[in-house]
């Protein structure tokens, strides 16, 4: 199946070279694209930049859509589309592994499912690791970044796990975003691997989730628990995913598991990224919505559920 890239009309008129731009709270943040990446650039025009992922009524990837096929409505009102691909393009991952004391019987299958994520993805992914328990730590070096194709390091990394103590998922989410902001890569993801349960965080599930929803990155989680975990909150997994265009996860063994790491690297490679100028910069909360006109196919499309748009500028 082919894939296809490029910039729209309108998009050409804006600039020859365009970077991605995302909208954060208090002005635009800047992703410079990695020499593997597309790269465009407006002038000081700031992008909405949407990942899409539309799949068939069997739950199957489909890549082969046109720009024109689509459609973007910001709070209800269509807006020209000025940037859309479809290629494989390197992405930064932050894989956030829950490493307490109730994961003790599932880090064997956590440990194998997060190296079978990094060999589906594309080599190029800039990729690092947190494990949280009582607290917040890098798992490859000084929260350093690897190439997903370094697959011995990571494993290395990864089987020196040993879970104890309480868990602080909401401290590894704020920390892992973080980190994140500096990688090099324009797409950002994280996945998260966790029961959703959280007694030692300093931060609140409401910061987590203000902060997942202010920033750029889709979010992707990944339930692992027994029925006998106490501490087990799949709402929290799913709140997560939902606010960030992201999907959750609930695997039953460890064949799942797996299959839900290899489906996320999928969908991560054949999706679609679409952006586009906010109509207006008023500094309110934005809601999005993706159409696709494919009326022989029946279709449905996740992305993010929208932005906050940066303030109007004081310059003249």
């Amino acid at each position: 199946m082919s894939r296809r890239g490029g910039i729209s009309r309108r998009g050409r008129r804006i600039g020859a070279a365009l970077v991605f731009m995302a909208l954060l709270p208090g002005g635009a943040r800047l992703a410079y694209a990695s020499p593997q990446e597309p790269s465009f650039r407006t002038g000081s025009s700031e992008l909405v930049v949407l990942p899409v992922a539309v799949k068939d009524k069997q739950g199957k990837f489909v890549a082969d859509l046109t720009t024109d096929r689509f459609a973007i409505f910001d709070n209800g009102r269509r807006v020209p589309i000025d940037l859309f691909t479809s290629e494989d393009t390197p992405v930064t991952v932050g894989l956030v592994v829950d490493a307490s004391g109730s994961m003790r019987s599932k880090i064997g299958e956590v440990v194998a499912a997060t190296l079978a994520f990094a060999r589906a993805s594309n080599p190029d992914d800039e990729l690092f690791v947190v494990r949280f328990n009582d607290d917040v730590q890098p798992v490859v070096g000084d929260a350093a970044f690897l190439l997903a194709g370094d697959a011995r390091r990571l494993e290395a990394a990864m089987t020196a796990l040993r879970p104890d103590g309480r868990t602080a998922l909401y401290d590894g989410i704020t920390t892992a975003l973080d980190h994140l902001a500096r990688g090099s890569r324009a797409r950002k993801v994280l996945v998260v691997i966790s029961d959703g349960g959280d007694n030692a965080s300093e931060a609140t599930l409401d910061r987590a989730l203000r902060l997942a929803r202010d920033s750029n990155a889709a979010i992707y989680t990944i339930g692992v628990y027994d029925d006998a975990d106490i501490d087990r909150n799949p709402r929290v997994l799913k709140a997560l995913a939902e606010t960030t265009g992201g999907e959750r996860y609930l695997p039953r063994s460890p064949g799942e598991l797996l299959r839900a790491c290899n489906q996320i690297a999928h969908e991560i490679r054949n999706g679609y990224t679409i952006g586009y100028v906010p109509p207006d910069r008023d500094g309110a909360y934005h809601r999005v919505r993706v159409v696709v006109d494919a009326p022989s196919r029946k279709l449905t499309v996740r992305t993010r559920p929208g932005y906050f748009a940066s303030g109007r500028s004081t310059e003249r």
